[in-house]
């Protein structure tokens, strides 16, 4: 059984930090695409990033970039987002997502097969 496991999210001021991690048990995932995306209330869930199975290409949302960094441990299974500078409207739950199709960095959250169960991210002063 494949399982995700999302930590590092809480409670933060708005410019602060926080890095999460994701770890997968079940099987590797050092062939997979790996994603995070973001839901707030009352609102879908929305892409935030994206990492190639070898760590060559990233994408960002807009409204990320400058601020956030995906990255990948493949040895271990792990996959990060460092997050900075954090606003009221980063505040959602994070997700962390694989895709079997290791030829495209996708953003669309129908592409992903294996999600973990999230982690509460809240900016606020």
């Amino acid at each position: 059984q494949v399982e995700f496991v999302e930590s590092g999210g809480g409670l933060v001021q708005p410019g602060g930090s926080l890095r999460l991690s994701c770890t997968a048990s079940g099987r590797t995932f050092s062939r997979y695409t790996m994603g995070w995306f973001r839901q707030a209330p009352g609102k879908e869930r929305e892409f935030v990033a994206s990492i190639s199975w070898n760590g060559g290409t990233m994408r960002y949302v807009d409204s990320v970039k400058g601020r956030f960094t995906i990255s990948r441990d493949m040895a271990n299974n792990m996959v990060y987002l460092q997050m900075n500078s954090l606003k009221p409207e980063d505040t959602a739950v994070y997700f962390c997502a694989a895709d079997p199709n290791w030829r495209t960095v996708a953003v669309v959250p129908g592409h992903y097969d294996y999600w973990g169960q999230g982690t509460q991210v809240t900016v606020s002063s």
